[in-house]
């Protein structure tokens, strides 16, 4: 058993994801020897027996659990596993003479009965154990964005903390989105049709999903594949890199601006396009006037000069550029600046002053 064992360590070294585990080589030789004398009792025998069951299930059941635990990758372990057919077979026929090749042929299929029933055990016991591993990652992980949602004025230390678990620097900057309702189920589309990532993050509450990833402007990279994808969808996006510290309040301001779309309105709505619709909603609730006055001021005009007067002032407020805004409307500039000097005398608010604009902005947002 001993000489089986040994020849299983040496091939094993070959393989680089066993070479690079943290598995001891004391402990590969326990369980190779173990599962070296569970199989040769179990090919003892013409068909499984309760005994040898148990001694297998029991090698492959330590075999299977401490590989998952060690981060062994499974196709590794298969390996493994197939190399003991090798060996044992390359083991009996060295015994063999000349008029026992018969004999082999016939016991061949039991010996690869015996490896196979071996290897599917343990299989099903590191499937087993890496799921026990994932949930036990998955619900710690939760708790560390719980904290990190729910708490404000998080010290240093729990920062640290929280970013280790994520597996990021401290420094890093990340993009939140937030999906509501019925919007949810496209984001999380967006996040299946991804490539699996630990880098991507996500923690549900009430009726949102949180989704919040590291910013990478590299070409190519995941989270530029992300960003454009959530484009495209109806949620909220804050864009402007916020810290680990940030991120609470980020999915509120993400979650404020989903709250925005329109039932027609299409992509993502951003804090450069949502922002004066957030205010103006803010002022409504706060009592503010609002533009009445300027609407009524307007009622003055008649339909085609109130429509001139507000298209020179829409297309202004956009480019922020006269000359831009007179060649987005096909007129010269000289038009477009009395129309705006109009505007301004009726109305009393004048575009051209950033402080009155700000009125428009947020008014016709």
């Amino acid at each position: 058993m001993g000489k089986l064992t040994h020849e299983f360590v040496q091939r094993l070294s070959t393989i680089p994801s066993y070479a690079n585990s943290p598995l001891p080589v004391s402990e590969i030789m326990r369980t190779g020897g173990a599962s070296f004398e569970a199989l040769i009792v179990a090919m003892k025998v013409e068909h499984d027996e309760p005994d040898s069951l148990r001694e297998r299930d029991a090698i492959s059941l330590d075999v299977g659990v401490t590989r998952a635990r060690a981060g062994v990758p499974i196709e590794a372990l298969m390996t493994a596993i197939r190399l003991d057919f090798s060996i044992l077979w390359e083991a009996i026929t060295s015994l063999a003479r000349t008029e026992d090749a018969l004999l082999l042929v016939r016991h061949t299929a039991r010996v690869w009965e015996v490896v196979d029933s071996y290897a599917g055990e343990t299989q099903r016991a590191y499937v087993r154990e890496a799921a026990r591993i994932q949930a036990e990652a998955a619900s710690k992980r939760q708790e560390y964005l719980a904290t990190l949602f729910s708490e404000r004025n998080l010290s240093a230390t729990a920062l640290e903390r929280i970013a280790q678990e994520l597996g990021q620097p401290l420094d890093t900057r990340y993009v939140v989105v937030a999906a509501l309702r019925e919007q949810i189920p496209a984001l999380r589309l967006a996040l299946a049709n991804e490539r699996a990532s630990n880098k991507v993050y996500t923690y549900s509450v009430s009726d949102a999903l949180i989704v919040f990833y590291p910013v990478d402007a590299r070409a190519g990279s995941e989270s530029l594949r992300l960003s454009s994808r959530i484009e495209t969808l109806s949620c909220g996006v804050v864009s402007e890199f916020c810290s680990l510290e940030d991120i609470g309040k980020a999915s509120q301001v993400a979650r404020a601006l989903a709250n925005l779309l329109e039932p027609a309105e299409e992509g993502a709505m951003t804090w450069s396009r949502g922002w004066a619709r957030m205010a103006k909603l803010a002022l409504a609730e706060a009592g503010a006037p609002g533009l009445g006055e300027v609407d009524r001021a307007l009622e003055q005009c008649g339909t085609t000069e109130r429509r001139r007067l507000t298209e020179a002032v829409h297309a202004y407020l956009r480019t922020g550029s006269v000359a831009h805004a007179a060649d987005e409307l096909f007129c010269h500039r000289n038009t477009l600046m009395n129309r705006l000097k109009r505007f301004a005398t009726l109305t009393g608010v004048d575009p051209t002053i950033p402080l009155q604009a700000a009125r428009l902005v947020v008014g016709w947002s």
